[in-house]
């Protein structure tokens, strides 16, 4: 969601900050800002509604600042889009300058407060209550303006605050120190050489340096340009732990693609394979994981599974039931994150819970994670940013090792996480009752996947012509039975999410007990045949549509499909049933990319979305 990127070094601020805003703009965002110290000890403040550029535009020419500022994009929740909404936020007296990631839930009542004691405020968001309650606790305590008060004041503050907080905060009497504090939203340290960095996503900062601090719930950070302080709310020390950004920058490079979603489509047969590398066992018939916490007679008495996860991560979740319920004989059941937490549904004392989020910081994820960990239940997870807050609160887990996905609508990461979850169904089955003969044949497939993908992505430009034909339609449904229902539905949602066309996806059986009435000439369905016991079955929906003169695209790994039954039908390669989700996936992906490219939408950037949600 919104970002934060905050400097404090050596060289000019401003171009760092700068810099880092542009990697965070895959996040999402409407308005973008920045506060400088400048060398004659003022604090200037830049705000621009729109895209970064705008704010680079606004900056003075050839600046020569002192090296320490704080900058934001921000996505609007309380106010609109305005530059007075804008972070960051000064104070009413202009010593607190910050920006902020988060909702401060009782923000009316301290607003009220504060402005009966005669602070005065001028926009309508929650951060600005942050940087006026700082600053009046800084007054309040008539100590001057030191490291140590400016410290108290906002360890004071926020003991007040109910809510969610990523924070980076200067002082405008205090010039060579940057001060941040978290809970529940992501903020990361940068340590440098003689320079400090403060910021939101580890993309941000890994230009200026690899080495990173991620700080922890009710933690509070002081930085100079040459060293930082931990502590606790309580005032305890923390010895911080220094870890290493792994993955290279051209990971995060665009390329020779003409979008960050279409490279990372392409992607998708080496995240595949990284997330598989060290993970087949081909001798025993059966796949390993290294970081799950659980005995093998933990797993014999796994009596139910719940998977927890929100938007494109619960697609894979539904997927992970039927594999799982398939091959290792476990019930499963899916739970919307958002949902799970608010929920008092009873647990069997031998349940098995496995969140999923591809940041690891997905707000409504991590607090269902804590709630299963509150009520005593083994939790892992499935996620791809190894230094996330999920990652290092779980009591185990599976890194997928796509790389960073830039691209908001999912794509790599939705396929590595659908194929750790068939890799763990065959895990688990092998501990429990699944024979050795399909063991060995999951492996192989399992083996065999990355070259099946790459045969797929051959199909792109067929269906760049499909999506020509197509674009013009406003309604779509998706249909599919059984693990492909999941997939139908991650069709859908990938077509919303960045062409803006309305898509439903159902299972196929269901389409006659009520969107049949959508059917027309104007509402086109996309099918998942798969060649296998629900073939005739997919066909007999077809045909319905068919006589309704709906058009029809058809999905399938059949090749004996009349080319009169749809309107289009695209084949792709066969493969074991534990990983043709993957492969229905791919001209998915692909179709909607290409409609949307056609209506001419910003691919990486829909509106209203955002990469990482990290506020409920």
């Amino acid at each position: 969601m919104c970002g934060i990127v905050g400097y404090i070094g050596h060289e000019n601020a401003a171009p760092i900050l700068l810099n880092g805003l542009k990697r965070l703009e895959y996040r999402g965002y409407d308005s973008a800002g920045m506060a400088i110290w400048q060398k004659d000890d003022s604090i200037l403040l830049t705000r621009r509604v729109g895209k970064v550029a705008n704010l680079a535009a606004a900056l003075p020419l050839d600046h020569d600042d002192a090296g320490l500022g704080i900058s934001h994009t921000r996505w609007a929740t309380h106010g609109g889009v305005t530059e007075p909404n804008t972070h960051p936020h000064s104070s009413w007296n202009g010593l607190i300058h910050l920006v902020h990631n988060g909702v401060i839930e009782n923000y009316e009542q301290l607003k009220t407060t504060l402005a009966s004691k005669g602070v005065r405020f001028s926009n309508e968001t929650d951060s600005e209550v942050l940087s006026n309650l700082i600053a009046y606790n800084l007054e309040t305590l008539k100590e001057g303006i030191s490291e140590k008060s400016v410290y108290k004041a906002i360890r004071t503050s926020l003991a007040a605050v109910e809510g969610t907080y990523g924070l980076a905060i200067i002082c405008s009497k205090l010039p060579g120190v940057l001060f941040g504090a978290r809970k529940g939203s992501p903020l990361i340290l940068g340590v440098g050489k003689n320079e400090m960095m403060l910021a939101s996503d580890a993309s941000a900062i890994r230009a200026r340096t690899r080495e990173v601090v991620y700080l922890d719930d009710n933690q509070i950070v002081t930085m100079t340009e040459d060293k930082f302080n931990i502590t606790t709310m309580e005032e305890a020390a923390v010895v911080p732990e220094i870890s290493t950004i792994s993955w290279k920058d051209e990971d995060a490079e665009l390329g020779n693609f003409a979008h960050y979603m279409l490279k990372e489509i392409h992607d998708q047969p080496s995240a595949l394979e990284n997330a598989f590398r060290g993970r087949l066992d081909l001798t025993e018939g059966t796949c390993k994981f290294g970081g799950l916490n659980l005995s093998r007679q933990d797993i014999r008495h796994i009596d139910r599974i719940l998977i927890v996860a929100c938007g494109t991560a619960w697609h894979s979740g539904l997927v992970g039931e039927y594999l799982i319920e398939r091959y290792a004989r476990i019930p499963v059941e899916v739970e919307y994150a958002s949902e799970f937490r608010y929920r008092n549904a009873p647990m069997d004392k031998n349940t098995l819970v496995i969140v999923i989020s591809q940041s690891g910081e997905t707000i409504d994820t991590l607090e269902a994670q804590r709630e299963a960990q509150r009520k005593g239940y083994h939790v892992i997870g499935i996620i791809n940013n190894v230094g996330s807050t999920i990652a290092r609160e779980n009591d185990g887990g599976i890194y997928q090792h796509s790389g960073p996905e830039i691209g908001v609508a999912s794509t790599k990461a939705f396929t590595s996480q659908v194929l750790i979850l068939s890799m763990l169904s065959c895990y688990l089955g092998r501990t429990r009752d699944l024979s050795y003969a399909e063991g060995c044949k999951m492996v192989k497939a399992v083996q065999e996947l990355p070259a099946l993908v790459k045969q797929t992505l051959s199909l792109a430009d067929s269906l760049k012509a499909v999506a020509k034909d197509f674009a013009k339609y406003q309604d779509f449904l998706f249909l599919g039975r059984l693990e492909m229902f999941p997939i139908a539905l991650e069709g859908a949602l990938k077509l919303k999410e960045i062409s803006y066309i309305h898509a439903e996806g159902y299972p196929a059986a269901e389409m006659k007990h009520g969107p049949i009435a959508l059917i027309s000439e104007d509402c086109p369905s996309v099918v998942i045949v798969p060649d296998d016991e629900t073939l005739r079955k997919n066909l007999s929906s077809v045909q319905e549509v068919r006589a309704r003169k709906g058009k029809v695209i058809i999905i399938t790994d059949s090749h004996e499909i009349p080319s009169s039954l749809a309107d289009e039908i695209i084949i792709v390669p066969k493969a074991h049933n534990c990983v043709l989700p993957i492969l229905m996936t791919i001209p998915l992906q692909l179709l909607s990319y290409y409609i949307a490219v056609e209506l001419g939408k910003d691919v990486d950037k829909p509106r209203n979305l955002a990469k990482s949600v990290t506020v409920e």
